[in-house]
């Protein structure tokens, strides 16, 4: 007997060697399944270890600053005048993205308030132009990661009775960071796969790879 037949990697090699055709499709499918489920169980060894990129005390992470056309004040916003993140960002509830408001949500409010305001003159100058302003995307994840706002708005927030309006900013905090702490909103929180992965574990989320990425 050969000495590969006492390991059970052995035991495909041996009869995918020797059987039918159909026994050796079997058998290669059989070894894949394997080798994914090994590099699953050292990855989720790794996720419960140690993330080196997670946000503080855990980790290093010291975000990124983007800079903007016009300095957005979400402190003044979503902090000092409790408007919901929803309010601007309406596309969170049913969409895949949370979206940018459009300028005339703003001049909804600004063609009467802080007109004064050097930043408001700037976003009125858009206004009367036409032009949206070349806002810098923030918070992005790759192509090949399937993400949609919808879907954790609805489960932190629509089918949370218990939750009050004015803390939606601590669920949209989860990813986004105190956002109404900041002026010009910084990425803080890395989104990396191990940083999503701790919090489906914490929250009961999907695990298999197919929900995220498709």
């Amino acid at each position: 007997m050969s000495v590969l037949q006492h390991l059970p990697l052995g035991r495909f090699i041996e009869a995918a060697s020797r059987g039918s055709r159909q026994t050796k499709q079997t058998v290669q499918v059989s070894f894949i399944v394997m080798l994914l489920m090994a590099a699953m169980a050292l990855f989720s060894a790794n996720v419960n270890a140690e993330v080196p990129n997670a946000v503080p005390p855990e980790g290093t992470y010291s975000g990124i600053h983007v800079e903007q056309p016009i300095e957005f004040p979400h402190d003044t916003h979503a902090d000092i005048n409790e408007i919901n993140c929803m309010y601007c960002h309406t596309y969170a509830r049913r969409s895949k993205v949370a979206g940018i408001p459009p300028t005339s949500k703003c001049m909804g409010c600004h063609s009467v308030i802080a007109t004064d305001k050097p930043r408001i003159q700037k976003l009125t100058e858009y206004w009367e132009n036409k032009q949206p302003p070349l806002w810098n995307k923030v918070h992005d994840v790759p192509d090949f990661v399937h993400f949609t706002h919808e879907k954790h708005i609805k489960r932190f927030v629509i089918d949370n009775e218990d939750l009050e309006v004015e803390n939606v900013s601590e669920v949209c905090a989860f990813c986004h960071g105190e956002v109404k702490k900041m002026t010009v909103a910084d990425k803080v929180k890395p989104l990396t796969m191990g940083f999503c992965q701790r919090c489906h574990q914490a929250n009961d989320g999907p695990s298999d790879c197919w929900h995220c990425h498709k």
